[in-house]
């Protein structure tokens, strides 16, 4: 049979992804074998192709070894090393946890056992950030929990590890996205309006400080929407203003029906500087289209942080407006969604028409 008129086959599938070294092939995870070197390995190993007539597919490494291969020490298809890599820096976390002040590169390289050089790349591939960056959000989070209970402001710093309290002010909105004050009072004689609506995707709510929209969620009821509306400030005083928020309200309930511009509004985002650095890449991300978490890093400048990403997506309160539903898992999976991953489906679709409509 000619070339050109052959079926491609599943083995033809997976050469393709070790010529390209896909680490996640579409034919579906395999392991391929090299039979002139004795070695097996995953599609995306960094070492130079084989021949074609010197490969061997598997699918997972006992298969691969109970035909006397052994695994490639570079791409490292068991997992032995990264498990190994793994725990290393989980205890690097621990320690950064465990410690009152922030320890040096070097100390958490020695104990880890690895080179200064080697546990920063390890570190960065693992959390996706530095250690300096892991240790100041821990720092950020003792902060935030002490105030939240209640500590005088002095107290929460000292207990928190930093120096002093004008390194906080210095640099309050990268730090808690606010004053310790206003973090301390927890949005104590702050007013947040509210409005409730129906939708094309259920109950919503909108909710507003005077800068701007600070919430936009959907919800079962609305207990429920007040209660996430008052999480981040359980002592704001939460009022309801629906002529107020008329205007803001009818662009959402338009927007859910008929997407066809980004909803403009004026926002209110309150988080750590590289928290809304993600929320202003989700609000880049145009109508109809969709990113990965890995995408989204790596458009940003900053392809390791793949994990920090995905939290910060997660911690935005602030749906549609920052239009956190168009990030998908790398395989195009929904994944989670704060508000429901039907919802997610429903607005991705509901995008894409709109884009082929316009």
């Amino acid at each position: 049979m000619p070339d050109d008129l052959r079926i491609p086959s599943a083995d033809d599938a997976r050469w393709a992804a070790v010529l390209a070294r896909d680490p996640a092939p579409p034919a579906g995870p395999f392991l391929y074998a090299v039979t002139t070197q004795g070695v097996f390995c995953r599609p995306g190993c960094p070492s130079r192709a084989p021949l074609r007539r010197n490969t061997r597919f598997f699918a997972d490494a006992p298969a691969a070894e109970a035909e006397g291969f052994r695994a490639c020490k570079r791409c490292d298809p068991k997992g032995e090393r990264a498990a190994i890599h793994a725990a290393a820096i989980r205890a690097a976390c621990a320690l950064i946890e465990e410690s009152e002040t922030i320890p040096s590169l070097a100390t958490l390289a020695d104990r880890a056992g690895y080179a200064r050089h080697h546990f920063l790349r390890l570190f960065r591939d693992i959390t996706g950030v530095t250690p300096r960056s892991y240790a100041e959000s821990v720092r950020a989070r003792r902060l935030a929990a002490a105030l939240a209970g209640g500590a005088r402001v002095v107290d929460a710093v000292a207990e928190a590890g930093f120096g002093s309290e004008s390194r906080v002010y210095e640099d309050s909105g990268r730090v808690l996205g606010m004053t310790p004050g206003a973090a301390r009072r927890g949005g104590d004689g702050e007013v947040i309006r509210v409005a409730l609506a129906d939708s094309a995707l259920g109950l919503l709510m909108v909710g507003a400080t005077e800068a701007g929209i600070c919430f936009i969620g959907f919800g079962e009821d609305e207990a429920g929407l007040r209660g996430d509306v008052m999480h981040r400030f359980p002592r704001a005083r939460v009022t309801d203003a629906p002529e107020a928020l008329a205007d803001a309200v009818r662009q959402v309930v338009a927007f859910i029906a008929e997407p066809k511009a980004a909803l403009d509004l004026p926002l209110d985002l309150r988080g750590t500087a590289f928290q809304r650095q993600v929320w202003e890449a989700l609000r880049a991300i145009p109508l109809g289209e969709t990113r990965s978490y890995a995408g989204l890093a790596a458009e940003m400048g900053m392809p390791r942080a793949t994990r920090a990403v995905a939290r910060a997506c997660a911690q935005n309160k602030v749906s549609l407006a920052v239009p956190c539903h168009r990030v998908v898992g790398k395989d195009g999976d929904l994944t989670g969604y704060r508000w429901g991953v039907e919802r997610k489906r429903a607005l991705l679709a509901g995008e894409k028409a709109g884009r082929r409509g316009g």
